[in-house]
């Protein structure tokens, strides 16, 4: 059962939104003014704050500017119900960190389905979060590929490329190994006619810039940015470092980097596509599953919040919905979104 903080110093809203929520299985706690709601709040550590703005001795700004700098409160997802309508209301609260704003009065569903939506997202988080942590690497070398694509991550240099950028070029000395975060990068060489031949194309999670583990080796080809893309970088002293106490780690790369280029083309062509639409399937499946709602009953979350724990850009997402939606597999009106082919999504590659 969740526990939902209450921060409203009007009585009778205060109770009847206790009593909502109580009804749809919360565990309630309230506050009357900020001052005791941030006690609460430090004291309980609820799993959702709902918090007014204009209160005594502390206003709902001062609430969320508070528990935003403790460790313990910082990461409780932060809901503002005001009866301030202006658009520079709204904007300073988004800005100080708050997850939603509802404005009075607001419809019992719209509340109930933004409450569902923050915990359904945080659970989430948290849980890859957890993931993440279950495979930090120790000092016995990395177990695994996705454990190197970890170390590249968390100890890379990250730098960021845009559109028509060129990430390294054919006949520089290739000192570096990139990881793709994000975006496509394409490699290319050009013929003795000056005509550009695309030789392969990378999207993310795809390393780059392997020719040999020998520096100062001239690249062979040209890598130009496609779409803007964010990359972790780390020399190849660094990598025969690691490889060096990874042998798995050793093999499953070698098997990467001697498949067919032919084959890999084709391949990175379908996954850039392929792999947008087999998350943004999972994560709305993800949030079905986390709200325990029936099939075809509808979800209402937002598409940054979908994005956000998809991991991929809010208008890579938008376009796949809409993909969704015309291949009849989802229903979408407003934030609504209603699963009516879940085998289909469960099923997408």
């Amino acid at each position: 059962m969740s526990t939902i903080l209450i921060i409203e110093d009007d009585i009778a809203l205060r109770e009847n939104t206790a009593e909502l929520l109580e009804l749809e299985g919360y565990k309630i706690i309230t506050a009357p003014n900020g001052r005791i709601g941030i006690e609460k709040a430090s004291k309980e550590l609820p799993q959702l704050i709902i918090c007014d703005i204009m209160m005594p001795e502390v206003d709902g700004y001062g609430v969320l500017e508070k528990l935003s700098q403790q460790p313990e409160t910082q990461h409780i997802p932060f809901i503002f119900l005001s009866a301030k309508t202006e658009h520079k209301e709204i904007r300073k609260g988004m800005d100080l960190g708050a997850d939603d704003y509802l404005t009075k009065p607001c419809e019992e569903q719209e509340l109930v389905s933004a409450v569902e939506s923050r915990l359904a997202k945080a659970q989430l988080l948290s849980k890859q979060i957890e993931a993440q942590l279950a495979t930090d690497t120790t000092d016995e070398g990395l177990r695994n590929l996705n454990e190197l694509k970890n170390f590249f991550d968390d100890n890379g240099e990250i730098l960021s490329f845009g559109k028509g950028e060129t990430i390294y070029k054919e006949g520089k000395n290739s000192n570096y190994i990139y990881l793709i975060l994000k975006g496509i990068v394409k490699t290319h060489k050009m013929d003795e006619s000056g005509k550009e031949l695309i030789t392969a194309l990378y999207k993310p999670d795809d390393f780059l810039g392997f020719t040999s583990f020998e520096e100062n080796v001239p690249y062979q080809e040209s890598a130009t940015v496609v779409e803007s893309v964010e990359v972790a970088v780390i020399s190849k002293q660094d990598l025969k470092e690691i490889l060096g106490k990874s042998k798995d780690v050793t093999l499953e790369l070698v098997n990467v980097l001697t498949e067919n280029l032919s084959e890999i083309k084709d391949q990175l062509l379908q996954m850039a596509y392929s792999s947008v639409r087999k998350k943004t399937a999972q994560t709305i499946l993800q949030f079905v599953k986390i709200l325990n709602k029936k099939p075809h009953e509808s979800i209402k979350i937002s598409r940054y919040d979908l994005a956000n724990v998809a991991g991929i850009a809010t208008e890579s997402l938008i376009r796949t919905l809409s993909g969704f939606k015309k291949e009849g597999l989802i229903e979408i009106e407003g934030r609504n979104i209603k699963v009516l082919d879940i085998k289909s999504l469960q099923r997408m590659e």
